[in-house]
């Protein structure tokens, strides 16, 4: 499983992998010497992509994820080739075919390999050289490879410009943090996520390992089944950093030689004298490495002169948006700006375009590198989008990033008393803030999950809360906040920040919690807590509430029982910002606003119209109303291209009827829809609502409620303005719209209040269907109405719609929720290639000839007692019991005589339901073929014929 958490982004290429383009592939297996005394021979599993462009050409080298191999990034490999680069991807020691053990991006090993892969593309003919021995080459990669990215650029000044992407700046504080400022030694260990580093280390332990251990066993007499032991537990893994491992998930924290060696394979070691142009990706759902890494590693950089940008993004080793296309973007066009561009250099390595030489034996002094892009950008999740049905992020761009500390702060007031919290007998049950792995692995929730997790055990937890916000807060950066702690030594606790709306719900964004430990706390010390970075906003009317935790899932908490007493010792929380970043394209779209003035201005041309039509000029007007919710006769359309959408179609309403309109897809269910409520002009046929003809503007529609083709809302706008907007726009002011009934209805609550961008795709629909019940229109048409609800809403949202039409008014329902149709309503209409083939009840329509299935364990023993019966037609055995055919029998009768011979019945009911009854009108060959595509008739994706396949020594294309 941590092979897939941490994700080295390669698999997030495949928008590079498709762009046209030939290139070829060559497998290498390239030998290096690493180890402390360069004695110690490594093989590595390699591959270079060149494109197929003749001549010299700038060199990526790309390395993969912890747990993966040069196979995870073969897609951004080929996305990169095709741009015009040489790419050299492998598989890192002991991963995957390359030789070796692990040894966590260690000077010793995994840089010197790489520094050997650079002096190999030296030599290579194709590969474009600043100097001999000195290719034009950039380094890439996330997480572990995001670490030897770099530690090789730290390491050797050939590499001429580096993107790392979600890695750590400091492997001991990442795995072992702490809050309140204290050392690493003295932090709380992140033990799930350690964990899974550790599972996926050992997870080359197999065939070929387990043979060499048992050969070493053989060869070795007894202490060789030492070495099998060890084969077992450490798989691939150098013995000292398995060893180290060992050693603190047994203490449950840090050791002096444990903190010595995460250190080392840490890039805050060398970044101060990086010297390559660095672009920093770093994910926001990211509770493995989080903001702060990469904040420091920016910080590092940009001390010693060399231009730097950093990129806050939706995803990370916990999920969200993976935001592929523009991250793999943003790597071509740095590359290209620093490979293909003149190459920018420090004034150590000699002139260059952005620097000068400072006094003789000082530092070089940074000029006005450009480095082609903002200096910092930030992905921020403006909510649902009703529009699309995804969430929409847009970026935010400042000029410089501007520290986790940002430039402006605001203070929120948190009010609540000193509390006392426990730390439970053996740390558990814990408290919950994020499950490590669960976001990668479920990536197609795009950080739905975020928040939703989070648990905070009772009496494990003190939590401080602020008023409601006034106005909006934009945070961007680590709040802080001062708390007063008294407990024994090694006291531990977990701080959170909640977002909680009006209805008292919380989330926790992006699911991160900042861990402290105080080792000798006095009575009452006073502590600053810095809490987790992030780009967040908290809307007006929301609280802002602290939680200090004494457990977490994530992390080793202490064993023993203890009381701690928690309180504050400030104001509150000091949330800071940066006023500076600016939405890219001004925030919302132009139609956002343009929208409220069309409306404004289609209603009134509707009810001129209207009125225009009431003067005598629209027979329409004349007809009396003949009691009857809809009329449709001969309605027939046919589009511009040809299609014939809805043929000769004839439909009756009756008051009271809840009708579902089925059909598979181009039926011509939504062009009847859009017909009624007089969006479109049939060819011809008439419409009648209650005997006044549909027309554009007719005085008809006054008495139709309608939601069609998925709901359309102004997300700026509240959920309550959306339908007040609404309302005045088709021409009822005056008119009562029953507001409090309708949100009843929908059961929105307080998020009525909330900007529509904030919606779930559930929360939209409700919202629709409110919009569409405004008035409590006597007909109402409602298209997919159950889309994006959960099983209770469906079932809230049936028993609306039932006494709804109870009450005498009547509702259309267009769906394909088939078994919800034949729950809810009273009539079908299916309609197949623009026809009508079947309407009636809708226990007609499913008749199968009046036979009932009687389920029942005892099969055999049922059939004799009911053939036994006069009346019944026939009785044949059935998988789930017994098939009749009663005949003039009631079903209770057939009942009474199972019951009476000592036969269970556990169910009765029509031989097949709704779904059995459709799929015989239509056909299941007008169903069949949905996967193939146009043109082929296999329904086999097709590539694009210009790649070469997995595993090819070398293919041209």
């Amino acid at each position: 499983m941590a092979g897939v958490v941490l994700v080295a982004g390669g698999a997030t290429a495949a928008t590079l992998a498709s762009r046209p383009g030939p290139y070829t592939a060559r497998d290498l297996r390239i030998p290096v010497l690493d180890g402390p005394h360069d004695n110690q021979r490594v093989v590595l599993d390699a591959t270079l992509f060149r494109p197929a462009a003749a001549g010299r050409l700038p060199a990526v080298l790309l390395a993969h994820g912890f747990g993966e191999t040069k196979a995870a990034v073969r897609g951004e490999a080929i996305g990169l080739a095709r741009a015009g680069f040489a790419v050299l991807t492998w598989s890192a020691r002991g991963f995957g075919r390359s030789t070796g053990q692990i040894a966590l991006d260690s000077p010793d090993y995994e840089v010197k390999d790489t520094e050997q892969l650079i002096s190999w593309l030296a030599r290579q003919p194709g590969i474009l050289l600043d100097h001999p021995g000195d290719p034009r080459v950039g380094i890439a990669g996330a997480s572990y490879g995001g670490a030897i990215a770099l530690m090789t650029a730290g390491y050797d000044h050939r590499i001429d410009a580096v993107v790392p992407e979600i890695t750590w700046n400091n492997l001991a504080t990442a795995l072992f943090p702490n809050a309140a400022g204290g050392p690493a030694v003295d932090g709380v260990f992140k033990k799930q996520w350690a964990g899974l580093l550790f599972t996926a280390g050992t997870a080359g332990f197999g065939p070929a390992g387990l043979a060499a251990a048992a050969g070493a066993s053989g060869a070795a007499g007894a202490s060789g089944s030492g070495a099998l032991a060890s084969a077992a537990v450490c798989g691939r893994l150098l013995p000292s950093i398995c060893a180290m491992y060992q050693q603190v998930a047994s203490l449950g924290r840090a050791t002096p030689q444990a903190i010595a060696i995460l250190r080392a394979s840490s890039p805050a070691q060398v970044a101060s004298r990086i010297s390559a142009p660095t672009l920093l990706i770093q994910g926001e759902n990211d509770s493995l490495f989080g903001l702060d890494q990469a904040a420091a590693t920016y910080r590092q950089i940009r001390s010693g002169g060399t231009p730097a940008d950093l990129v806050w993004f939706n995803g990370g080793h916990d999920g969200g948006n993976q935001e592929s296309a523009r991250v793999d973007g943003l790597a071509i066009s740095w590359f290209d700006r620093w490979l293909k561009g003149r190459p920018w250099r420090p004034a150590s390595r000699g002139t260059g375009p952005a620097t000068s030489a400072g006094s003789a034996g000082g530092p070089a002094r940074v000029g006005t590198a450009g480095t082609g892009q903002p200096g910092f950008s930030v992905s921020r999740n403006l909510g649902f989008d009703p529009s699309s049905g995804d969430l929409s992020l847009q970026v935010a761009t400042a000029p410089a990033f501007p520290g986790l500390a940002g430039t402006r702060h605001r203070l929120v007031r948190l009010t609540g008393p000193p509390q006392v919290v426990l730390n439970p007998p053996g740390g558990a049950p814990p408290s919950m803030s994020a499950f490590p792995g669960l976001g990668s692995l479920g990536g197609s929730l795009g950080g739905s999950l975020s928040g939703s997790l989070a648990t905070d055990m009772p009496g494990q937890s003190a939590a401080f809360q602020s008023a409601p916000l006034a106005t909006p807060l934009q945070i961007t950066g680590a709040p802080t906040v001062r708390i007063r702690v008294s407990g024994p030594a090694g006291l531990t606790l977990f701080a959170k920040v909640y977002d909680v709306d009006q209805a008292g719900n919380a989330t926790l964004p992006f699911s991160l919690a900042a861990p402290l430990r105080v080792s000798q706390p006095s009575s009452g010390q006073v502590v600053t807590v810095t809490l987790p970075a992030m780009d967040y906003q908290f809307a007006a009317g929301h609280r802002v509430r602290l939680v200090l935790t004494a457990t977490d899932f994530g992390y080793a908490t202490p064993t023993r029982l203890a009381l701690y007493q928690v309180g504050l010792a400030g104001p509150g929380i000091v949330m800071p910002s940066d006023p500076a970043l600016v939405l890219t394209d001004a925030g919302l779209a132009w139609w956002v606003w343009a929208a409220p003035a069309a409306a404004v201005v289609l209603a009134a041309g509707l009810l001129l119209t209207g009125r225009r039509r009431r003067t005598g000029s629209d027979p329409a007007d004349e007809e009396t109303d003949s009691g009857v919710p809809l009329e449709i006769a001969g309605l027939t359309k046919r589009y511009r291209d040809g299609q014939l959408a809805v043929d000769g179609l004839d439909l009756r309403v009756e008051h009271g009827q809840i009708l579902g309109l089925l059909g598979p897809n181009g039926a011509g269910k939504t062009t009847t829809l859009r017909a009624l409520m007089g969006l479109i002009q049939p060819d011809t046929g008439t419409i009648t609502i209650f005997g006044r003809r549909v027309t554009a503007g007719s005085a008809a529609l006054s008495r139709l409620g309608a939601f069609v083709e998925g709901p359309g809302f102004l997300p700026h706008l509240s959920g309550r303005d959306n339908l007040a907007l609404y309302w005045r726009s088709i021409g009822r002011p005056g008119a009562d719209p029953q507001l409090a009934e309708v949100l009843a209805i929908a059961g929105l609550g307080s998020a009525i209040d909330r900007k529509v961008r904030g919606y779930s795709r559930g929360m939209c629909q409700r919202l629709a269907i409110a919009q569409a019940m405004l008035g409590l229109p006597d007909l109402l048409v409602l298209d997919e109405p159950l889309n994006g609800l959960d099983p209770p809403q469906i079932r809230e949202m049936r028993d609306v719609l039932i006494d709804y039409a109870a009450g005498g008014r009547t509702v259309i329902l267009s769906s394909h929720l088939l078994g919800e149709v034949e729950q809810t309503c009273s009539h079908v209409v299916v309609m197949h290639n623009g026809r009508r083939v079947a309407a009636g009840p809708v226990a007609e329509i499913i008749g199968g000839g009046g036979s009932l299935l009687i389920g029942t364990p005892r099969t055999a023993e049922a059939a004799a007692v009911l053939g036994s019966l006069g009346g019944v037609a026939s009785v044949e055995a059935h998988p789930d019991g017994v098939l009749v055919q009663p005949g003039d029998l009631a079903a209770s009768d057939l009942v009474a005589a199972l019951v009476g011979a000592g036969i269970p019945v556990e169910r009765v009911g029509p031989s097949r339901r709704l779904e059995d009854a459709f799929l015989a009108l239509i056909g299941p060959a007008e169903l069949a073929g949905a996967g193939t595509r146009a043109g082929d008739g296999t329904g086999t994706p097709a590539g694009d014929g210009t790649g070469p396949p997995a595993g090819a020594a070398e293919v041209v294309r």
